[in-house]
């Protein structure tokens, strides 16, 4: 199994911190941000190959961490954009490092900026038992913040039978985040989804589209998850993190 960090985002509304360092190397907890979604990776059995993809601006300073950050080797993809005008977008850089790392194995697919209080082991155990593609999934206990992400219903075998992106009418608190699984068989469905015009950002899309061909099943996130877009966010995630040692 491999595992790919999409990092190639430029954190617009975290300026000023991120006009010259990626979110995902931000301290949270007194390390980069990163470094704990990479420890939360380590019980994930099978996993033998990570990559990180960025772009031209960061690819640097990401290089400098992965060679001195002294845990499971990371390799680093530089999209070889420079800003939010030529940026791939989140489907199109995971489709760019799948065909780059000539990746072909089952596939675990994370945001940088989403951390997570409990290993994420249990949800690579999960899609192996479910054998198809799955995410990540949380109840935010709100309809009206759902309307910032996503809205997912499912049936009694947890199978995404619904999924609507930034919804105007959710009838549903759950909301999947990025966090996937796509089995070897299904990483031909990446390149056919862009193939066919569609939104190349927002990763949650690629479920939108997938669900209704194949079977996605969702994996309920334990404990807390953390999506860092805000400075408040950041600051809520370093608190916890500080405090939990």
């Amino acid at each position: 199994m491999k595992a790919v960090i999409l990092a190639a985002g430029y954190a617009t509304r975290l300026y000023p911190l991120t006009l010259d360092r990626p979110k995902a190397l931000l301290d949270v907890g007194g390390r980069p941000m990163v470094e704990h979604l990479l420890r939360q990776l380590e019980g994930v059995e099978g996993l033998d190959g990570i990559q990180l993809v960025t772009n031209a601006k960061f690819a640097g300073a990401f290089r400098d961490w992965a060679a001195g950050w002294g845990g499971a080797e990371v390799t680093i993809v530089d999209d070889g954009t420079s800003d939010e005008e030529t940026k791939l977008g989140a489907i199109g850089d995971l489709e760019l490092t799948i065909r780059e790392a000539a990746i072909d194995d089952d596939l675990i697919v994370l945001a940088g900026d989403n951390l997570f209080s409990e290993s994420l082991a249990p949800f690579g155990e999960f899609a192996r038992r479910k054998d198809a593609s799955a995410l990540g999934v949380y109840d935010v206990g709100d309809l009206e913040a759902i309307r910032r992400y996503n809205a997912i219903e499912l049936d009694d075998d947890d199978r995404v039978t619904f999924f609507e992106e930034k919804p105007r009418q959710p009838r549903s608190t759950l909301t999947g985040i990025a966090l996937y699984f796509y089995p070897r068989r299904s990483l031909g469905l990446v390149a056919e989804y862009l193939e066919q015009g569609n939104n190349p950002d927002q990763p949650g899309r690629l479920v939108q589209w997938l669900y209704p061909r194949v079977p996605v099943y969702a994996w309920r996130v334990p404990g807390r998850w953390y999506d860092i877009g805000s400075a408040e966010t950041l600051a809520e995630a370093d608190r916890a993190f500080s405090a939990a040692g």
